[in-house]
């Protein structure tokens, strides 16, 4: 299961949320007084309607927030980037509760009021984002991590894990040598109790150590580490505080006992009905609100390829269990790309791609189709890539646990696909394996949900298309 709870970074993320929603149903109601300074009776009669106005004001903002990444804990991005894309979440929200004004009249709120509202609320967001993230990053707000281990593997943590952004929600105050493993990490961040374990991290105020040695046979204080979990510190396998912390699993540190013992792996008979659920319903709405592009672009494709050339294009592919199914595309690229039998990635300006292709690839109309395949069952909504059977073949050999992205049905978006660019080789399929993994092992519906809302980020900055 997704632990979200347990993740200090979102719980902060949790906050920002409520604290958002709360400062733009205020900016609703600072518009109305905006707009109809000193008209106290337009403001009254504004009054018994303003509230239900601005909870749909600000659900719908924070939604458009949620779309373009805004709320992902592991955003990174400079302040022009993250200004910009609160600029493009706002865009789209105006857009989107327009058309609902002109849908459901009621909901009607005013173009002033709703024009004043937008921007005290860009400017009151963007202040508070300020305070909110000198306030996580202080340090007086992260969790105190001591790494009980200086080999390779604890080195790993200051590798990967470099930016202040991936370091959010704690602060490693240093490590400490184990047994015999030869030192990895700076002199400077080596740490050597002068007393008891237990008694060494109250007095440093750690709230959690990672265990991580290189060779942990007969080198780990057990019962020392037992104590200060019974005093209220966490002990924390390596493999699983890259997991919390990261968002992916890292192959390198993980062994097959860790992958059966630890949480995760969630495929019983009531997550499978929930999540068929979901994917009919998301297919339905999705293709009932797209068949105006499905049509414009079958259009476009018949026209640049003239009539008898085929719109649709199948390709096989492997789905859940490893079991082959019939992937269903608009065709993109010429009908002699692959004439010689070879399969081949798609490359950075492939030249055999069509023009129509081009477009449709980039903003991602090409898979709209595959809604086909979720309806029948063959795929899901979210799910990892479901990659062509000779590739497979190749990755299962050559990849350790690769075959366990298969455990569950592949999907039209995924974890790896808002975490990781398009992967055009075995160096790229070994990297987001780690994401594939992550989702594989915590897929619950809340994680669903938000991985459906971050795609629209995807698909509007086309991240990853080719």
């Amino acid at each position: 299961m997704y632990r979200l709870f347990q993740h200090r970074a979102l719980r902060w993320q949790i906050l920002l949320v409520v604290v958002e929603f709360g400062l733009l149903v205020g900016c609703v109601y600072a518009a109305v007084v905006l707009r109809y300074w000193g008209q106290a009776d337009i403001q009254a009669s504004f009054g018994r309607t303003v509230h239900w106005h601005a909870l749909l004001v600000a659900a719908v903002l924070i939604l458009a927030m949620a779309a373009l990444g805004l709320y992902q804990v592991h955003l990174r991005a400079n302040w022009l980037g993250r200004l910009s894309r609160q600029g493009v979440a706002f865009m789209l929200g105006w857009i989107a509760l327009t058309v609902l004004y002109y849908a459901v009249p009621s909901t009607y709120i005013g173009r002033g009021v709703l024009g004043i509202a937008l921007v005290v609320g860009y400017l009151v967001v963007v202040l508070w984002r300020v305070a909110f993230i000198n306030f996580v990053d202080a340090d007086l707000f992260k969790r105190r991590v001591v790494m009980l281990g200086a080999g390779e593997r604890a080195a790993e943590v200051s590798r990967k894990m470099r930016r202040r952004t991936d370091q959010r929600g704690f602060k490693v105050l240093g490590y400490v040598p184990v047994g015999g493993d030869p030192v990895a990490v700076p002199a400077t961040s080596l740490l050597h109790p002068d007393k008891s374990l237990c008694e060494w991290v109250k007095r440093l105020g750690v709230d959690e150590i990672v265990v991580g040695p290189d060779d942990r046979r007969g080198t780990l204080p057990v019962e020392a580490l037992l104590d200060c979990k019974k005093r209220g510190v966490a002990v924390t396998e390596l493999a699983a505080f890259f997991e919390r912390e990261a968002g992916n699993i890292m192959m390198d540190l993980t062994n097959p006992s860790w992958l059966v013992f630890s949480d995760g792996f969630n495929i019983s008979m009531l997550r499978r009905g929930v999540k068929r659920l979901f994917d009919v319903v998301t297919a339905s709405l999705v293709m009932l609100l797209a068949w105006p592009l499905m049509l414009f672009t079958a259009l476009a494709i018949r026209l640049e390829s003239g009539p008898g050339s085929p719109v649709l294009y199948r390709q096989e592919r492997v789905g859940e269990n490893g079991q082959t199914f019939g992937l269903i595309k608009f065709r993109s690229m010429r009908t002699d790309a692959e004439n010689d039998g070879v399969a081949r990635w798609a490359t950075r300006n492939d030249d055999r791609v069509t023009r129509v292709g081009r477009v449709i690839r980039k903003v991602r109309l090409d898979e709209l189709p595959q809604l086909w395949n979720v309806l029948r069952g063959d795929m899901s909504v979210i799910g990892p890539r479901p990659e062509r059977p000779q590739f497979v073949d190749d990755f299962n050999t050559r990849i350790r646990y690769y075959s366990l992205r298969h455990c569950v049905k592949p999907g039209l978006t995924g974890w790896a696909q808002l975490r990781y660019p398009y992967g055009s080789s075995f160096q790229d399929a070994e990297e987001k394996l780690k994401f594939d993994l992550f989702y594989v092992k915590n897929h619950n519906l809340v994680f669903d949900l938000a991985i459906l809302v971050q795609t629209v980020e995807v698909v509007l900055f086309g991240r990853g298309a080719r």
